[in-house]
């Protein structure tokens, strides 16, 4: 990280960004209230420190170990003097706020009735956002892929999530499963969601970054905290911040009776809050895989200090075609919330009192 003299001018600010692009290297410039910070992006050995400090306008320069250096939060104290998380604001929702956001509805979109019906119950219930899957990544090839198997089945499904956001005034996610899906994605979503599947999509993180829309990036069922931030990075590297962490849950160590698809990882909320500085949700829906286990480890979550949740609805679980052991009702969304903001209120209240 390049850290500028606080009077460094414009002129020696493009300087230094010109002096990385000569070798090579793009460059993440930061201003804020106390001074300019320079991050680099691509190969460090490409040049050294002991160059970057002779620049004129360059006070020091300063290793982050991490390999995650845009997102760390140490990046984001350098140049505001701040350690405050990064809200990302979708139309009227903030997330990362003091308040938790509720993403909710159906895992995949099956109908236009479906979707309305669900649609008008979650924002009933409470729900901030409306989430449904076009393309469904699944284990077994035979089983639904999701109206997006086809190309007109996905953008027809896409219009109809808009349609019913703009119907609720609900902002909507869904999950984009490959690169030829970006673009059409992108026109009808305001947050583009990437998979856990596809977590370690390189190609895949970059062009959706590039999209201009936030990302909710969901952790891999294998991937340790570090490999999280790391391809997080890449996203933050494509020029694109606005990015809301997801806890899915890991895979179970040891080869005993599983009763839970996944082990909901909350000590992952806090420890990223932590390293970074942006926000982090939870979703339980997929991590345990029954809904009897929604409602406490939502409340969970949110006691652990997650910014939002993102849970599967539907009115009838049993219709369902995807993961229906997993949904819960517009009418146990509506506790969860209830619950959840009494929790968090608890959480922060606790939190001021000792600072």
């Amino acid at each position: 990280m390049i850290i500028m003299n606080k009077a460094a001018t414009t002129e020696e600010i493009s300087g230094v960004v010109n002096d990385l692009k000569n070798h090579g290297l793009a460059a993440d410039v930061s201003t804020g209230e106390i001074r300019t910070v320079i991050g680099i992006i691509g190969d460090e050995s490409l040049i050294s420190a002991t160059h970057l400090e002779t620049l004129p306008g360059v006070k020091e320069v300063r290793l982050i170990e991490t390999p995650y250096k845009l997102i760390n939060r140490e990046y984001s104290t350098l140049f505001d003097g701040k350690t405050e998380s990064r809200a990302v604001k979708v139309g009227g929702v903030t997330i990362g706020n003091c308040e938790p956001v509720f993403m909710a509805g159906p895992c995949a979109i099956e109908s236009k009735g479906q979707l309305m019906r669900i649609a008008e119950e979650v924002k009933g219930a409470g729900a901030d956002i409306l989430r449904g899957g076009v393309f469904k990544p699944r284990t077994s090839v035979h089983s639904f892929q999701g109206l997006g198997s086809s190309e007109e089945g996905a953008e027809q499904a896409l219009k109809w999530l808009r349609e019913a956001g703009d119907k609720f005034d609900m902002p909507v996610i869904t999950e984009v499963r490959g690169e030829s899906h970006v673009e059409i994605v992108a026109k009808y979503a305001d947050i583009l969601q990437i998979g856990s599947r596809n977590m370690y999509n390189q190609d895949l993180l970059t062009k959706v970054a590039r999209a201009g829309k936030p990302v909710l990036l969901k952790r891999h069922f294998g991937a340790s905290i570090e490999e999280f931030l790391s391809f997080a990075e890449y996203i933050a590297a494509s020029g694109n911040k606005d990015i809301i962490l997801c806890e899915r849950g890991v895979l179970p160590v040891g080869r005993g009776k599983s009763y839970t698809r996944y082990v909901l990882d909350l000590q992952a909320v806090p420890v990223l809050q932590k390293e970074t500085y942006l926000p982090t949700v939870v979703d339980p829906s997929h991590a345990a895989g029954r809904r009897d286990l929604i409602v406490p480890m939502s409340i969970a979550a949110i006691g652990a200090g997650a910014s939002g949740l993102e849970i599967e609805v539907h009115y009838n679980a049993k219709e369902a075609r995807c993961d229906g052991q997993q949904m819960i009702t517009a009418g146990e969304l509506r506790f969860i919330i209830e619950c959840c903001k009494k929790v968090n209120k608890t959480v922060r209240d606790f939190r001021e009192e000792k600072t």
